[in-house]
């Protein structure tokens, strides 16, 4: 007569049963059990059954991010502001496709609720088929509810993580060495340059933000109109204007650009808002900007990309906890909408590796104004984005995402643009 115990695997046997190779990171967990490498400089400890819910139930960046947002899984080694290090240590994890015995030790180890996805946290959007009750995507409610998910979090958070500058847009550094704040007003230098804005012209700002670009036209003489979804934002923008005397010439108001009636602009500057207009919506955002701006007008589009032209959504945890809705695609797509539509595209450059350095200047920020982020929005949500921002900017280093800027012309007839022959601005 024979008989047989069947030994449950622990919570490290089970990991080691499901990475294909060896771990890069230590790995512990609530039943004792350990596993990788004790002497790696930075670990992960899996604190709690939801943990191991959530990881098994949605494996991959989604499942990390519940735990760890949710203080299930908890990071050590690194800085929740900055948790880049870690990041990098697991590039290279692989995972193989676990066989049955493994699933049913999974099954045995978390028991029948276990294997129900426990609720996410309150920091996660719904999933894009669930968000039915703001409309169809990039209608003007949907988009309106995107916006505010990501942008209305808190504007002091903002200033904390941002610097004095307010700019949430990819900076563009005139050296390695710079700063956050003269790399962030560098690039209103170079955007006002490439549009040839000269006193007395009108410049269309959309998506404008705080108000960055707005008032750094205005302050040059330029009369500047910028429009953004976000009440935060546009109330922040407006305050900032006043704070300057710049009321004459400047002006945000919180708008759909969609609902601008005005046209005849000299300029129009798109920074850092095609990324929410979703690809098949490009030939109407780009003829809109067509009919807004005069004949001989410039319009610059500064967008995150893409290193190929396929559209892509953003991954879960990008769509979940960050971008709503939000839809990537390569510069080649969007530079042949722009001629498609009418625009000649008189210059193009990637400034992916100056997106790096901004979000490592952001990193650097939340870690320093840590506690008081913290106290501002809690530490679910400032983990959340010390893990975006140093996760982005992981993602830009490695040419898996990049920031295009393309200047276009409406052509007047037969007119030459009426800008020098060659590029006129400094780069």
């Amino acid at each position: 007569m024979t008989s047989s115990i069947h030994h449950t695997r622990t919570i490290a046997e089970l990991l080691d049963a499901v990475v294909d190779g060896p771990l890069p990171v230590r790995v512990t967990a609530y039943d004792g059990s350990k596993a990788g490498p004790g002497s790696a400089p930075r670990s992960l400890h899996v604190a709690t059954p939801r943990g191991l819910s959530y990881l098994a139930t949605a494996p991959g960046d989604l499942g990390m991010a519940r735990a760890y947002a949710t203080g299930d899984l908890v990071v050590e080694g690194v800085h929740p502001g900055n948790p880049y290090d870690l990041l990098v240590d697991l590039e290279d994890l692989r995972f193989r496709r676990p066989d049955r015995h493994v699933l049913a030790d999974v099954a045995r180890t978390l028991g029948p609720r276990g294997l129900t996805p426990p609720p996410p946290p309150p920091q996660e959007a719904l999933p894009r088929w669930r968000r039915v009750t703001e409309g169809l995507r990039h209608s003007l409610r949907r988009d309106s509810e995107a916006i505010h998910h990501h942008y209305d979090v808190s504007n002091t958070f903002y200033r904390h993580v941002l610097g004095p500058t307010m700019t949430y847009t990819c900076a563009a550094y005139p050296h390695r060495e710079a700063s956050l704040d003269e790399a962030q007003d560098n690039k209103y230098r170079l955007v006002f340059d490439k549009l040839a804005l000269s006193e007395g012209d009108r410049l269309l700002d959309i998506g404008c933000g705080w108000g960055g670009m707005v008032r750094y036209a205005a302050r040059r003489g330029v009369r500047a109109l910028g429009v953004t979804l976000s009440r935060e934002q546009a109330t922040w923008a407006q305050e900032a204007i006043e704070r300057e005397g710049l009321g004459h010439l400047a002006d945000v108001r919180h708008e759909d650009y969609r609902n601008v009636t005005e046209t005849g602009f000299d300029a129009i500057s798109s920074i850092g808002i095609t990324e929410h207009i979703g690809v098949r919506n490009y030939p109407a955002y780009f003829g809109w900007m067509l009919e807004h701006v005069k004949e001989g007008g410039l319009v610059l589009n500064h967008c995150i990309t893409r290193p190929d032209n396929r559209p892509t959504s953003t991954g879960a945890f990008i769509d979940r906890y960050v971008f709503p809705d939000g839809e990537l695609t390569g510069s080649g797509r969007i530079i042949t909408v722009m001629q498609d539509t009418g625009f000649e595209v008189l210059h193009e450059e990637n400034l992916r590796e100056h997106y790096a350095l901004t979000l490592a200047g952001w990193c650097d920020n939340l870690v320093e104004h840590w506690s008081e982020c913290v106290d501002e929005v809690g530490e679910a949500t400032a983990k959340v984005w010390g893990l975006y921002l140093a996760g982005s900017r992981r993602g830009f280093e490695r040419n898996v995402v990049q920031l295009h800027q393309v200047l276009a012309v409406r052509l007047a007839g037969d007119a030459a643009p009426a800008v020098p022959l060659r590029p006129w601005w400094n780069a």
